[in-house]
């Protein structure tokens, strides 16, 4: 359950530090995914602030007081979740339930006939997330990651409405 202070809204510009400090601090705690090295780490960091600026019209950040302490983006086609970040120190409080429960109400009333998803095919903690909300895994492989510059063991989950 999230906490009292929980407040979900649009991200405007003036986040887009803080957005890309939380995607990249979410990131490098999962040992599933900063398994990379130093160079990697920096062209992640410098990723994600740069989603962040360019892209924040697509984002919807959740924030405990007034700290951002998750957030998801709708990247690319409109049945798509191209990201949920949460960052290390509020994991656990229901915040990337929230977001992801919040996109798809706004899915369902778009009139969308399903939502898409994709994660590291060894992330269980989202896969088990997606799961419980209701996805369904569809398809597991290998997909070319652009801000990585290599390829990575995907798994692309799906929910009917």
């Amino acid at each position: 359950m999230v906490v009292k202070d929980f407040v979900i809204r649009d991200m405007t510009a003036a986040d887009a530090d803080s957005v890309g400090r939380v995607g990249f601090d979410a990131w490098a705690a999962n040992p599933v995914l900063n398994a990379f090295g130093v160079d990697m780490m920096v062209r992640i960091r410098l990723s994600f602030r740069r989603f962040a600026q360019e892209h924040y019209s697509l984002i919807t950040i959740g924030e405990l007081g007034d700290e951002i302490a998750g957030w998801i983006a709708r990247d690319g086609a409109r049945d798509y979740i191209s990201d949920l970040w949460v960052s290390p120190a509020h994991q656990g409080l229901g915040i990337g339930s929230a977001l992801v429960s919040r996109l798809l109400r706004e899915m369902r009333a778009e009139g969308l006939k399903r939502a898409r998803i994709d994660t590291h095919a060894a992330n269980e903690a989202a896969i088990r997330l997606y799961k419980d909300l209701g996805f369904t895994i569809v398809w597991r492989g290998m997909l070319h990651s652009p801000s990585m510059g290599m390829a990575v063991d995907k798994v692309k989950m799906q929910l009917v409405f």
